[in-house]
């Protein structure tokens, strides 16, 4: 195996494998280092399914990058023939007051997109498996849905090989040496040279850049799937969903040929050593937490029979937004990270985007907002 190339990739998870595809496209020589063989169930992108959303409740900033990102999976479906994404429209669900609904409609009136704001009577009307309060509404997005996590870094993982990127597996990045105009990646393999590094890590971002005090925070969350009537909540039957609840955002998936009810909570879960944590469903006492009760008051027909608990790792930053820059310190080192459990939709653009920042230096997309200088 080769020890110098152009571009390193440290983590070949959604946005690492991404971008390996989108250098390996423009014939860059490229190598993906992971810990792991992705996809796999170590990090932040398996458990079947993610979702896509284009009027965007987490600010307007992010409804071109994400449109960005909806055109390049349909791309990638077309060039790997794989089903990536399912339209199954989104429905927000929260009181008429929730701040993420509204700026989800402002949104979606500033760049035209089709959104439905719907009352209790109406959601009731058109889904009869979700029960609503009177006082609650529904803000829907039909063009929107979900991806199939998995597939989709399988799918740029073909797209990358078949270009010329290699992939190294089962190897762990130990520390980074940056030059002044090149970086030497120590891993378990041994020692890997390039001109350019791309980082993106996830949970292990902070220990690799240990002078920067990145202030990202590793976090183990847990998903659930319920036995469910597929007539009622079956894919086709019931949207793809989040609720904004006064202290609490919750999500979820229709159930996919018989997967059953997938429900998640947004901010549940405690700060973990991505390298100590225990991944078992179950483990933790509150792993199922309130998640039954979401199931009791919004989807009364849906049984209480777990079917599949899964754990999953996020990185959070202080105010939930990505990092997206270059070392302050070394032009040539890129970290994409931290996307604080919303930034799987985006993996596509982000890959596109660090392909450009490697090699022409500058994105076609302004990415100011995801700066490090807003933590100094």
């Amino acid at each position: 195996m080769k020890r110098t190339y152009d571009v390193i990739v440290i983590g070949a998870g959604s946005m690492g494998m991404a971008a390996g595809a989108f250098l390996a496209r423009q014939n860059a020589d490229v190598l993906l280092i992971d810990a792991f063989d992705p996809p796999h169930t170590n990090g932040s992108h398996h458990g079947d399914t993610r979702m896509i959303r284009h009027a965007y409740g987490e600010g307007k900033k992010y409804v071109p990058l994400v449109l960005r990102a909806q055109k390049l999976w349909h791309e990638l479906e077309e060039e790997t023939g794989s089903r990536l994404f399912e339209r199954t429209g989104v429905l927000g669900l929260g009181n008429a007051e929730s701040a993420f609904l509204q700026e989800e409609i402002a949104s979606a009136k500033e760049f035209s997109l089709p959104l439905e704001v719907l009352s209790a009577d109406e959601i009731r009307r058109r889904w009869p498996g979700i029960h609503v309060s009177d006082e609650m509404i529904g803000a829907f997005e039909p063009d929107s849905g979900l991806l199939y996590s998995e597939a989709c870094i399988r799918a740029y993982r073909d797209v990358a090989l078949r270009h010329g990127a290699e992939l190294l597996t089962h190897t762990r990045a130990d520390a980074i040496d940056c030059h002044a105009d090149s970086v030497t990646v120590r891993t378990t393999k041994g020692e890997f040279h390039a001109a350019r590094l791309i980082v993106t890590a996830g949970a292990w971002t902070g220990t690799l850049f240990p002078e920067l005090s990145l202030p990202v925070r590793p976090f183990r969350k847990t998903a659930v799937w319920y036995e469910a009537d597929e007539s009622q909540y079956g894919l086709g039957k019931l949207p793809s969903y989040f609720m904004d609840l006064p202290g609490q955002r919750f999500y979820g998936f229709p159930s996919i040929a018989g997967s059953g009810l997938k429900v998640g909570s947004h901010d549940a879960g405690k700060d973990v050593d991505p390298d100590q944590v225990d991944r078992r469903f179950g483990a933790e006492p509150d792993d199922e937490g309130e998640l039954a009760g979401i199931v009791e008051r919004f989807f009364p027909g849906v049984s209480r029979r777990v079917k599949k608990g899964q754990v999953c790792l996020v990185t959070w930053t202080p105010d939930h937004d990505f990092i997206i820059d270059r070392h302050p310190e070394h032009a040539h080192v890129l970290l994409l990270s931290a996307c604080s459990a919303h930034g799987f939709k985006f993996a596509s653009a982000i890959g596109e985007i660090a392909m450009q920042m490697a090699l022409f230096g500058n994105s076609q997309m302004d990415m100011s907002a995801f700066s490090l200088r807003r933590f100094r």
